[in-house]
């Protein structure tokens, strides 16, 4: 079969960037683009430039059905998620992934590549997979994590850490957050029963496995089996702070006798007023916050 002249194929692909994002980023783009349309050679892609929400507003408005691809990490994926989500159009869109951000967790854990050449590759090559998402009681949109407590403050922590150590700010942000947490008196009911009442160190809810660049919070989570992953950390003295920190550096914290892991449909944390960590994105201190599963809500291409 003849292969189109560029000028004649069809423009399937809407790929969002940073409009902020430098020179390495930009080589990255191109290595993305250049091995989606080598590996699909129908494909075409349109590059959009995002400063502001507004921005990507505007691009779904004219994504007329194509593949809307998100160059960037976690935070940006929520926030195409949680926009198509108000818009209640999450149903009927497809999305891709180009990893471009810190951690990369909702990519590591479907297996799309972190090399953007190769990422690239995969949307073309990779087939659409439905995936849950975690919905709040605000009517916000989790695509990969949440964690309240320890989590948050090491996501605090590792913020300014991020542009010189990558990935591994967080484990330290941990590390840093576990001496200094004082803890939480917090209360998690699972699907209508209390799994714990009393001192905190930290709850997660997993719809995928890992946060912070690869930290395996929730080890057994997988983001299409209508579940969401619950773990709770309740030693608060200082050494345990320390223990736990560290065990969950090593991704060993499941094994201790302080920590909880469980599993349901929605979970609800009430008690002190706590951030959270919501995809990266921290909330204020919360006293309530419900999450619920929503299973099969949106379609990504997975390798």
């Amino acid at each position: 079969m003849r292969r189109r002249p560029r000028d004649e194929r069809l423009v399937t692909h809407l790929l969002v960037a940073n409009a902020a994002a430098g020179s390495t980023e930009d080589e990255a783009l191109e290595a993305a683009i250049a091995a989606l349309e080598a590996a699909g050679p129908a494909a075409d892609v349109e590059l959009v430039r995002c400063q502001h929400p507004d921005d990507l507003e505007a691009a779904l408005d004219r994504l007329e059905g194509r593949v809307l691809v998100m160059a960037g990490g976690d935070g940006s994926l929520h926030l195409a998620v949680n926009l198509l989500h108000d818009r209640n159009e999450l149903a009927g869109v497809t999305l891709g992934l180009v990893p471009l951000g810190t951690g990369n967790d909702l990519a590591r854990g479907v297996g799309i590549p972190l090399v953007p050449a190769e990422a690239g590759a995969a949307l073309a090559t990779g087939a659409p997979r439905r995936l849950d998402v975690l919905v709040d009681d605000d009517g916000g949109v989790v695509v990969n994590a949440t964690h309240a407590g320890l989590g948050a403050e090491a996501a605090d922590k590792a913020e300014g850490m991020k542009s010189a150590l990558g990935p591994l700010a967080y484990p330290l942000g941990a590390l840093v957050a576990g001496v200094r947490a004082p803890g939480w008196q917090l209360r998690v009911v699972v699907d209508g029963t209390a799994v714990h009442d009393g001192p905190t160190l930290l709850v997660g809810v997993g719809n995928g496995p890992s946060i912070g660049g690869g930290t395996m919070l929730c080890p057994d989570a997988v983001l299409d089996d209508g579940q969401l992953d619950v773990v709770v950390a309740t030693g608060v003295a200082p050494t345990e702070r320390m223990a736990f920190a560290s065990a969950l550096r090593k991704g060993a914290h499941t094994e201790r006798d302080d920590v909880l892991v469980t599993r349901g449909t929605e979970v609800v944390v009430t008690g002190d007023p706590v951030r959270h960590d919501v995809d990266g994105e921290l909330t204020d201190e919360l006293p309530t916050r419900t999450y619920t599963v929503l299973p099969g809500a949106w379609t990504l291409i997975t390798p």
